[in-house]
């Protein structure tokens, strides 16, 4: 999040900035332009010659390549142009800069990064990254002063399907999108300008929060039934999904077989667009990892951070406050408030009171944020010390989506600005989207309870399995 964005990260979004605005330009086609780039990164930082690998590899990453320690760029640009995914690991380790530190071991700030996931750190080498254990949280790559921790961007690949006419890409924007480029800046001006740079529409993933609302309310309808029972919800982070299915199996099985608002979203598009591309636009370094899971590989093409697309709008010269408004109403207040901690339950528990209000056992939603308060309420359930809540949401950062890795804007501000954004919302719940059934007619049904149907073609696209 804001505060914790280190002073080398900051000069590793301008070496992003340089990457997009050479390849933009088409100044990055040979591997004499990269050469010119480490000369010119070497001079405006005040690099010496012992950071040359190190300068090399995070223009690797920042192309979304795996780091090398390459003396010299080889295939780099050629990889690129044949790149149609980023292959994990996302959050990698480059080497040569640890050394540099100059902290006692217990004093670094990356050392207790990973305490409630997997303790990352080895006196002797540093950082160690486990892929198998990894939330991908972005928690250690915000902590690390030196940039020796870095997740992968995604950015080049997509300046070819941007370019080419022939491609139809659309950028979904989650939900705590709105806010993290100004005060003053409109969701219709960033439309406006995700148009001007190629993409056919913006699409706000909060319509897709509204499907999952209603198919986990009536999800908690049928499956809670006793005081003891209980039901953790799926949708928004990747962080919490993977927190408890490796490491509390048991919990795992009270929770929703739903897909993400993220994954829900490419796949709807790619359904009603066939042969289109989707970017996803977030705050979390998580959901590009989740992009690539085996059962959801294929519905989201690429992830773009708020960070990432902040500096390539400045890389562009594209100055929001100019441009005309294109504005959209696509989502309710419900789905709009799954940005931050607490929306999932609110507006869960606003569609069961509407589906069933004579409920005997009523809908008590528990909320926690930060990977230590999910590892907490984990652990009780498991022991059963927790039960007096049946409906359980667990967001990876503080906060929520707002609070993520790699927003723009304070989270306590971003939540404000949120929750006014959801209340300006001409829709008034999941129910009132017309936008829902104008989808599902396209897709051969005009039935809202397909969505709950895991059975048909429309209901299997809100459930984790491959398509």
């Amino acid at each position: 999040m804001v505060e914790k964005f280190t002073e080398f990260q900051g000069k590793r979004m301008e070496i992003f900035r340089e990457v997009v605005k050479r390849e933009w330009n088409e100044k990055l086609l040979t591997n004499d332009d990269l050469e010119e780039l480490v000369a010119e990164i070497k001079k405006k930082y005040g690099y010496s010659d012992e950071d040359d690998l190190f300068i090399r590899d995070h223009i690797r990453v920042a192309m979304g390549l795996n780091p090398s320690q390459s003396k010299s760029f080889t295939y780099e640009l050629e990889d690129i142009k044949n790149l149609d995914h980023i292959e994990k690991p996302i959050v990698t380790k480059i080497e040569g800069r640890c050394e540099s530190c100059g902290k006692e071991l217990e004093e670094r700030d990356c050392y207790n990064s990973c305490k409630y996931e997997a303790h990352m750190y080895k006196r002797s080498k540093g950082p160690i990254i486990v892929n198998e254990k990894c939330l991908n949280c972005g928690s250690c790559v915000s902590s690390c002063s030196f940039g020796a921790i870095a997740d992968k961007i995604e950015f080049l690949p997509i300046t070819n399907l941007l370019k080419d006419e022939e491609t139809t890409v659309y950028a979904a924007v989650a939900p705590s999108i709105v806010g993290q480029f100004g005060d003053d800046i409109t969701m219709g001006q960033i439309r406006t300008a995700l148009k001007y740079m190629g993409f056919q529409d913006m699409i706000e993933v909060a319509l897709f929060a509204d499907m999952l609302t209603i198919k986990e309310a009536f999800e908690f309808d049928h499956l809670v039934k006793k005081k003891d029972d209980f039901f953790l919800t799926s949708c928004c982070c990747p962080v919490w999904i993977r927190l408890v299915e490796n490491n509390y199996p048991e919990v795992f099985e009270h929770m929703s077989p739903s897909v993400s608002p993220m994954v829900l979203s490419g796949r709807m598009l790619k359904k009603l667009y066939p042969d289109s591309k989707v970017v996803f636009i977030g705050p979390c370094i998580a959901k590009k990892s989740e992009a690539k899971e085996p059962e959801l590989a294929g519905a989201i093409d690429f992830v773009l951070t708020y960070s990432e697309l902040d500096e390539i709008f400045k890389a562009l010269d594209i100055n929001l406050a100019e441009l005309p408004s294109d504005e959209k109403d696509q989502a309710s207040f419900a789905g709009r408030v799954y940005a931050r901690t607490g929306g999932v339950s609110f507006s869960v528990k606003t569609v069961v009171n509407r589906i069933a209000p004579r409920r005997l056992v009523k809908l008590r939603a528990k909320k926690v944020d930060g990977v230590k308060e999910c590892k907490q309420i984990l652990e009780d359930l498991l022991a059963a010390k927790e039960r007096e809540a049946n409906f359980v949401e667990g967001m990876g950062c503080d906060g929520g989506c707002v609070g993520g890795p790699r927003t723009n804007i304070d989270t306590d501000k971003a939540t404000k600005i949120v929750n006014e954004y959801g209340e300006d919302s001409l829709i008034m719940t999941p129910f009132d989207n017309m936008n829902i059934i104008k989808i599902l007619q396209e897709l051969g049904s005009d039935r809202i309870e397909d969505l709950m149907d895991e059975g048909n073609e429309v209901g299997r696209l809100l459930i984790r399995e491959k398509q």
